[in-house]
């Protein structure tokens, strides 16, 4: 049987998305594995208009590629990492990461294998009615159906959101920094001090 256009672009887009995903844990320099990520999101992109899914694939490059990767980039790029000591624990914690990554890798295959994944089971949909957007399903999903899960992913990123914030959040005992609020308060005797003394004579 033949391949057509459409499955064959589903196998490269899927190919270079599984290499660039590989890539992005493997890479030695924290800039290619941003890169690579960048790489991974226009596939996934790619994939998703495969799905009719032009709303997701088009917010996946606005979003996550124009303004979060730019913005991990910049971030990589001004920090000064350590990579040796990145690597230090790593064989250290091999006998823990190294089960639970095969445990993974065993469940993603029998999950994918199941019949439930099959064709047999995922037949093709059939095609929109005239006048069906995607864009307005999607939010009639998630504003209805899906508003208190919607909630609560958005009260997540918030608290995960302050928690680096408060994370990063370092003085240094070296930088001098200036209080406005003690500055206004100072009065003048605290400044300046007055010392009577008696006249001096050659």
């Amino acid at each position: 049987m033949p391949m057509d256009f459409k499955t064959a672009l589903f196998y490269i887009l899927s190919a270079i998305l599984v290499v660039a995903a590989l890539r992005v844990v493997t890479a030695r320099n924290p800039v290619h594995a941003v890169l690579f990520l960048v790489l991974a999101f226009f596939n996934a992109s790619g994939l998703w208009l495969l799905l009719q899914a032009e709303f997701l694939a088009i917010a996946l490059i606005v979003v996550y590629v124009g303004a979060v990767m730019v913005l991990f980039l910049f971030v990589v790029m001004m920090l000064d990492i350590n990579l040796e000591r990145l690597r230090e624990g790593f064989w250290g914690n091999l006998w823990l990461g190294g089960p639970i990554a095969v445990l993974m890798v065993v469940e993603m295959v029998a999950v994918l294998s199941a019949r439930t994944f099959g064709p047999e089971a995922m037949p093709v949909p059939a095609a929109p009615a005239a006048g069906y957007s995607n864009t307005k399903a999607l939010g009639m999903a998630i504003y209805t159906d899906y508003i208190y899960p919607f909630e609560l992913a958005s009260v997540i990123l918030l608290v995960a959101l302050i928690a680096a914030v408060v994370l990063n959040l370092r003085q240094r005992r070296d930088n001098k920094q200036l209080n406005p609020a003690e500055q206004i308060a100072i009065k003048r005797k605290d400044r300046v001090r007055i010392v009577s003394m008696p006249s001096e004579k050659e």
